[in-house]
């Protein structure tokens, strides 16, 4: 596990800034960006301003500036334990009630 100082909010925005960069460095407005990514005018300048943006837009405006593969990597789980201690915790496997 690592150590983070900064906030979601402070997350967000750089992911939004990050986002806004590429658009430019393609050479899009905002208006061509978020035509291309199924969204508002709104949504796409609420977001490049205070970071805040549904998740389904988020990967829409990846796909469009060619990262989505990057948005893979966000939640994977790691391949191998932490330490020579890390237990896996065991699995419960999941059942269907059966109505009376």
């Amino acid at each position: 596990m690592s150590l983070s100082l900064k906030t979601p909010w402070e997350v967000s925005t750089e992911i939004a800034g990050r986002l806004k960069a590429k658009r430019l460095a393609r050479n899009l407005t905002q208006q061509g960006l978020a035509a291309r990514a199924g969204m508002s005018i709104g949504s796409l300048k609420r977001f490049e301003k205070t970071g805040q943006i549904s998740f389904a837009s988020l990967l829409n405006i990846a796909l469009v500036l060619d990262c989505l593969d990057e948005c893979y990597s966000l939640f994977k789980e790691d391949p191998k334990p932490r330490s020579l201690f890390y237990e896996e915790p065991e699995r419960k496997e999941r059942r269907r009630g059966k109505l009376k």
